[in-house]
């Protein structure tokens, strides 16, 4: 009889530990939104990166990517990735998704491209092309950087 009490006695503990360890979690897993500042610093961050993009100074839009990222990766190589065949032009932000624990958020930058040097007839009569181009942007200290690692 001691016995069927002591198992009794566990399982009641164990199942008052879950219940407890439920609530606490729902407690804490409320989704957090960006604050309307935070939104609005956000979008205009990615406005100004895709312009320094649109303007072909890269070495200004290095200056947008996470601090990690620079101790790493110099000006100069990461110029080297960016074509000089391809114009932008950047026609709207939206923001899609916040991870506030994480505090990375989900950006879509829709961009206009055309070929500077259309090379056939059909690149030619295609012209610009839209594109949405997925990005993650992250915070830090209060500002938010381009992250490269999507």
């Amino acid at each position: 009889m001691l016995e069927n009490f002591r198992r009794g006695s566990a399982r009641l503990s164990s199942l008052f530990l879950s219940a407890w360890l439920v609530l606490a979690t729902v407690g804490c897993s409320e989704p957090r939104e960006l604050t309307t500042e935070q939104a609005v610093a956000l979008e205009q961050r990615v406005r100004d990166r895709w312009q320094t993009l649109v303007n072909r100074d890269f070495d200004a839009a290095w200056e947008f990517e996470t601090p990690n990222y620079r101790s790493v990766f110099s000006k100069s190589m990461y110029r080297q990735q960016f074509s000089y065949s391809v114009e932008w032009e950047l026609t709207g932000v939206s923001i899609l998704n916040y991870d506030a624990p994480a505090a990375v958020a989900s950006v879509v930058a829709r961009v206009m491209t055309k070929s500077t040097k259309p090379t056939s007839a059909a690149t030619k009569a295609i012209g610009a092309r839209p594109l949405s181009i997925r990005e993650k942007w992250i915070l830090i200290d209060g500002e938010w950087w381009h992250s490269v690692n999507y």
